[in-house]
């Protein structure tokens, strides 16, 4: 079991699955145990209740939706951002682990 979970929000879950791949393979280099997947806004809340997710990714495409995610995870103590444009459509894998890590030790 990883050490920590990272859940990555978009629209349909598509897009964001090609930056979870590039997350793996850095924290892979970077020798961190963690488990990055990606899923729908609609399925969000159902992923939530399934697995302990230790922060929240959301694409820029639902950056809109962060204040509900925040609301709601605020109680359960997990840490809600959005990806950086920029990183997000370079699929910088590393830098949106980096801003995933910093998140959790936050």
């Amino acid at each position: 079991m990883s050490e920590k979970t990272i859940m990555l929000v978009c629209n349909a879950g598509m897009s964001t699955s090609m930056l979870v791949t590039k997350m793996q393979k850095a924290a892979l280099a970077k020798g961190i145990d963690v488990d990055i997947f990606a899923t729908a806004a609609a399925d969000a809340t159902n992923k939530i209740q399934e697995k302990e997710i230790h922060t929240v990714l959301l694409g820029p495409q639902v950056r809109f939706m962060q204040k509900q995610f925040k609301e709601k995870l605020a109680p359960l103590g997990i840490p809600v951002d959005v990806i950086d444009m920029t990183d997000y459509g370079m699929m910088n894998g590393e830098k949106v682990l980096d801003q995933a890590i910093s998140m959790i030790k936050a």
